[in-house]
């Protein structure tokens, strides 16, 4: 039942988040969480995430920018390693505050509710009129690669604040993707082989057979999503990220994911 319902939900939402840039882990981590321990759930979404960000290569990798990637990927991935090291090295955070909603109890923890705030602000930038035509100079690069590498080894959540600074970043919607995915692949792979020592402790080899259709369906939806992608506007895409942004700042500040 668990391969049926993950697979589907992994088809549907890499098609989703093949425009926006982020949001694939996001989503699968809630869903994988229903059936797995929390350790084991974080990994299976990575190793998922990861193969459908190597596919994605292949398909939109040759769109990259290679001055981008420079200036903002090389940041993402030295601070992705110093987030997953300080993940490992921390003792469990103390909530913020935690609240009963359904006789059920939502806990908010300071690191997603920081990148809740930050979305929700960038996010603005691409709702907001007056803010619409804004765009990042390329020496912010770098702080907003660091900014999107450190979160995601620390928490995870590297997409969405990734996507908000390069959508600003004066890319046309083919060059944005590539660069994205690019980004994406080598932070994942970064936070991946920090967190290793946790993997072989948390069962996911008795899971491969879960991973193997989960990748499987992904990849179709990227392929899907790929295919799509000359029937959209860039304006589609920025307000598809705005909505992505605000959706996910929500649930994160919510402690709903």
């Amino acid at each position: 039942m668990e391969i049926v319902l993950i697979s589907i939900v992994a088809f549907f939402v890499a098609i989703l988040t093949f425009f926006s840039g982020f949001g694939l882990g996001t989503i699968l981590t809630p869903i994988f969480m229903l059936f797995f321990p929390v350790e084991l759930a974080i990994a299976l979404t990575g190793l998922v995430h990861f193969f459908n960000n190597v596919f994605k290569i292949l398909l939109v990798g040759k769109n990259a920018d290679l001055s981008v990637l420079k200036k903002f990927g090389v940041p993402a991935v030295v601070f992705a390693f110093i987030g997953a090291w300080v993940l490992l090295h921390i003792p469990d955070a103390t909530p913020l505050f935690d609240y009963q909603l359904y006789g059920k109890t939502f806990e908010v923890y300071p690191v997603k509710f920081i990148i809740s705030i930050l979305l929700i602000i960038f996010a603005s930038m691409d709702l907001v009129p007056y803010f619409q035509n804004l765009q990042f100079a390329k020496d912010k690069l770098p702080v907003g690669g660091a900014l999107s590498g450190f979160f995601g080894g620390l928490s995870g959540n590297q997409g969405a604040l990734r996507s908000a600074f390069l959508i600003k970043a004066g890319l046309s919607k083919e060059t944005f993707i590539g660069t994205a995915v690019v980004v994406s692949t080598f932070v994942d792979f970064t936070r991946l082989s920090v967190y290793a020592s946790r993997f072989t402790k948390s069962g996911l080899t008795d899971n491969l057979t879960l991973v193997v259709c989960a990748t499987l369906s992904a990849i179709a939806g990227a392929y899907i999503g790929n295919k799509l992608l000359k029937k959209v506007t860039l304006k589609f895409l920025q307000v598809t990220v705005a909505i992505m942004l605000i959706l996910i700042s929500l649930a994160l500040g919510s402690g709903l994911i």
